[in-house]
């Protein structure tokens, strides 16, 4: 399915509700995604500063357009409460063409160059 490869899905963790419906928010706004769903109380354990740790947070699933992943990175960099807050993008290979037409739609209306600084 060609028409998927142009999206991704984009996992940020956020430390609470109200910094993950922040960043949620202004990603929306600025047309940068499509949809976040928000997962409340999962339960973290990573390495930090040469210790492990846990954490509670919430998960951040992020649908956008490939082209506005350099612009959604700087905006998530610029506005999050961790030093190195999590970012990982993951392709899209397949979809119901009525969701990428969706997707496509929704991100329509904004150029965002790619490495647009917000």
């Amino acid at each position: 399915m060609k028409a998927a490869a142009k999206f991704a899905v984009v996992l940020v963790t956020a430390p609470d509700l109200k910094v993950a419906r922040q960043l949620a928010r202004a990603a929306l706004s600025a047309r940068l995604i499509a949809c976040a769903n928000l997962v409340p109380r999962i339960e973290s354990h990573y390495w930090w500063q040469g210790k492990i740790e846990r954490s509670g947070e919430v998960l951040i699933v992020m649908k956008t357009a490939r082209t506005r992943l350099a612009a959604l990175e700087n905006l998530i960099l610029a506005n999050h409460p961790y030093d190195t807050p999590e970012f990982v993008v993951v392709p899209i290979k397949a979809g119901n063409a009525r969701y990428l037409a969706w997707l496509e739609d929704s991100l329509a209306g904004r150029d965002v160059p790619e490495t647009s600084a917000l």
